[in-house]
C-alpha cells in the first residue's frame, strides 16, 4: 500500500479527494490536514508516497509549507487558483488539479504519478520564479522544529551563507535555503536593496552611511550592526535616499 496525505483547508475538497481515492485500492489515506502547519507535521511523521496539496491556505500557503520540509514527497496540487499552475509545475509537481475536478481527471493525475513518482519534488521552490506568494511581506523559516513567520518589516538585512542565507532580525538570525538572487528579485525593491554581493539591506533599518577604509563604505543599522556597501551599489543607495 502507498501512503497518501491530503492537505486542504476546505472540508468539502478533502472529502472529494477521499471519495476519488476509493477507486485506487493500493492507495491508503493515512492523514488529512486543514492547514500547512498540520501538513508539515503529517509529512514528517508519515513520510507519505503522495500528497494532495492545496495552495491558498491559512497561516502558511502550500509553497511555503513545502519549502520547510526535509524529505521531498511527490505532490499533486489541488486548488481553485489556476494562476498558480505554472509555478506548481516549476516545482516539479506531478500534476495540478483545478477545482472542481472529475474522477476521470483525478485518475489521470494518479496515473501520471505512477509513471513519474521517482522524480522528487525539489525544495528549491521559487528559484526560477520572480516572486513567491506573500514572500514580499513575510519569510517562513523552520526553527528548532517549529515554523516561524518573519514579517519582512522585521528583517534587518540578509546575508549570504554558503548554500543558505541568514535572515537577520533584531533578536537573532535564521537560516533559509535560498539564494541571494532569489531575495533580490522577490523582496519589495522600495524597501530592500542589494548593497553588496553578500548583503541585502532593509533600507528602513539604516541609520547612517560612513566611509570605511580606502574608497569603501559601510551601512550602520538601527541595531548597531555594520555591513559593507560595494562601490557599485553606493550610488544607487544614495539615489534611493535622495542624497
Amino acid at each position: 500500500m502507498k501512503k497518501v496525505v491530503i492537505i486542504d483547508d476546505e472540508p468539502l475538497a478533502r472529502s472529494i479527494v477521499k471519495q476519488f481515492l476509493k477507486q485506487h485500492e493500493d492507495l491508503e489515506l493515512i492523514d488529512e490536514c486543514s492547514n500547512g502547519y498540520e501538513g508539515v507535521k503529517a509529512i514528517e511523521k508519515h513520510n507519505p508516497d503522495l500528497v494532495f496539496l492545496d495552495i491558498q491556505m491559512p497561516k502558511i500557503n502550500g509553497f511555503e509549507m513545502l519549502e520547510i520540509i526535509d524529505e521531498e514527497p511527490s505532490v499533486i496540487f489541488t486548488t481553485a487558483f489556476d494562476e498558480y499552475a505554472i509555478k506548481a509545475f516549476e516545482t516539479s509537481a506531478i500534476d495540478y488539479l483545478l477545482k472542481p475536478f472529475t474522477q476521470e481527471r483525478f485518475d489521470k493525475a494518479i496515473e501520471k504519478w505512477r509513471k513519474n513518482k521517482a522524480q522528487p519534488l525539489k525544495t528549491v521552490l521559487g528559484e526560477t520564479v520572480q516572486k513567491q506568494l506573500n514572500e514580499d511581506q513575510r519569510i517562513v523559516v523552520k526553527d528548532a522544529g517549529n515554523i516561524k513567520i518573519i514579517p519582512t518589516v522585521d528583517v534587518m538585512y540578509i546575508e549570504a551563507y554558503d548554500d543558505y542565507v541568514k535572515i537577520h532580525t533584531k533578536e537573532r538570525y535564521f537560516l533559509k535555503k535560498k539564494t541571494m538572487n532569489y531575495y533580490e528579485q522577490s523582496l519589495d525593491k522600495a524597501n530592500f536593496l542589494r548593497i553588496h554581493r553578500s548583503y541585502i539591506l532593509n533600507i528602513n533599518q539604516l541609520t547612517r552611511i560612513e566611509s570605511f577604509e580606502k574608497n569603501s563604505y559601510r551601512a550602520t543599522l538601527t541595531n548597531g550592526a555594520a555591513i559593507p556597501i560595494s562601490r557599485s551599489s553606493y550610488g544607487e543607495l544614495k539615489a534611493i535616499l535622495g542624497l
